[in-house]
């Protein structure tokens, strides 16, 4: 057959311009080049070119994201304070971010105080960056009645819509990808009935586990159809809980699959803080570009960490593994390098800022333990508006067991007290 213009193209609607070809060439993936990962600072904290460093951003913010980092870091901080806690009683279950930090305080420093965002359950730096406090944090970790959520969430689970927001984590896996798509599209179709407020993006977070799941891919290919201005931030920290990513997938990572879903994506190095701040911030712009689009960034880091308190990785991965990726590649020693040879930082203000985090972190825990815990009545609420038969069954039982075995519960723990056990759970 020989091709000529008229016959050149064919248009055939399931693809965008596809050529003609008499050549049966089937794409072969072990042929094409592996996406590339890029980054800012080297591994000695220096920095190959100047002008990558991010333009506008002052010493005292870099100052102020390395103290987020350190703070939410497995390094004898509020992470490892909060493990320990946990191995202790005080907390019924915890989960670390140690090897992540540069991915969520990056990227949240990167995003705007409006654009709305969703989470997975890794994501404590970037709950920090956008202003929750240690109070906040140990008020959810305790289950105490100053939490959102009322008590009712596993630990690290934080709510913060009202404050920063930032949506309810939730266990389930993946389910806050269609939701982002979903907020995106709201986002879009009010700056459509609204032109000239402050343009907003939805965001969401998720490791490479998540997606495998069905949910991401449903996201991506409405968010790509309905130009949604979402931006899909995938933490590839190399483990699914116990599963390496050697057993997840065969192809190039998650950055490879945005594209095939015809959304415009960037592998970074996630352990490089500048390189995650530049990505997401120039991922925002893009997002927002020609009336919205999704974007796609793969994170690339390591989970250091256990996956929680209820994991034991190294029945999994060799010990020396983990050791070698900590002394090669930690974000923090990154940085921390970056800022000494700017002057920014030197060892007596590292030992200092230690000591008065972990100082701070054991006060509001201490505090957060003393505090009551949320009223009862808290069971109930917030799922239906009127509640239905069968869960005002289910209060009335529990008040009757409440009130003939009253030294089964520990009433004084709660707001009200024995004296508002009627009044907490009556219609």
């Amino acid at each position: 057959m020989i091709l000529t213009k008229k016959n050149f193209y064919r248009p055939f609607p399931g693809a965008v311009n596809s050529r003609l070809t008499t050549k049966m060439d089937f794409l072969k993936p072990a042929e094409i080049p592996p996406i590339a990962t890029y980054h800012v600072m080297n591994s000695d904290g220096s920095v190959e070119d100047p002008s990558h460093v991010p333009s506008g951003v002052t010493d005292e913010q870099v100052l102020e994201w390395y103290k987020n980092m350190l703070t939410e870091t497995t390094v004898s901080i509020m992470d490892n304070i909060m493990f320990e806690a946990q191995r202790h009683g005080r907390l019924s279950f915890y989960m670390v971010s140690a090897g992540e930090e540069a991915v969520t305080v990056g990227s949240a420093a990167a995003l705007d105080p409006q654009d709305v965002i969703t989470c997975q359950y890794r994501e404590t730096g970037v709950f920090m960056q956008r202003g929750f406090t240690l109070q906040d944090f140990m008020s959810q970790l305790t289950a105490n009645h100053n939490d959102p959520g009322k008590g009712r969430n596993m630990p690290v689970h934080y709510s913060g819509k009202n404050k920063v927001n930032v949506h309810a984590v939730a266990s389930t896996l993946a389910t806050q990808i269609p939701h982002a798509t979903g907020a995106a599209y709201a986002l879009k179709m009010d700056a459509l009935e609204n032109p000239g407020q402050p343009p907003q993006v939805a965001a969401c977070y998720f490791g490479e586990g998540a997606a495998s799941e069905g949910d991401f891919h449903a996201a991506l290919n409405l968010a790509a159809v309905k130009k949604c201005p979402v931006i899909f931030l995938c933490r590839n920290n190399g483990f699914a809980i116990s599963t390496p990513t050697s057993e997840q997938y065969i192809g190039d990572g998650v950055a490879v699959r945005g594209m095939s879903y015809g959304i415009e994506s960037l592998r970074v190095d996630g352990t490089d803080i500048f390189a995650v701040y530049e990505a997401t911030k120039e991922a925002r712009r893009k997002a927002l570009e020609d009336g919205g689009r999704p974007i796609l960034l793969e994170f690339m880091s390591y989970r250091v960490s256990h996956h929680s308190t209820s994991d034991d990785s190294f029945a999994y991965r060799d010990r020396k593994d983990v050791d070698t990726w900590k002394a090669r590649n930690d974000p923090l020693s990154r940085l921390r390098l970056w800022m000494e040879k700017k002057g920014l930082w030197d060892a007596e203000k590292e030992k200092e800022t230690r000591a008065t985090i972990r100082a701070a972190v054991l006060k509001e825990l201490v505090a957060a333990e003393k505090e009551k815990k949320p009223a009862l009545r808290g069971i109930f609420d917030d799922v239906y508006a009127e509640l239905t038969e069968e869960a005002e069954e289910q209060k009335e039982e529990l008040r009757r067991l409440m009130m003939k075995y009253p030294e089964e519960y520990d009433m004084n723990e709660h707001e009200g007290g024995n004296s508002g056990l009627l009044s907490a759970m009556k219609y």
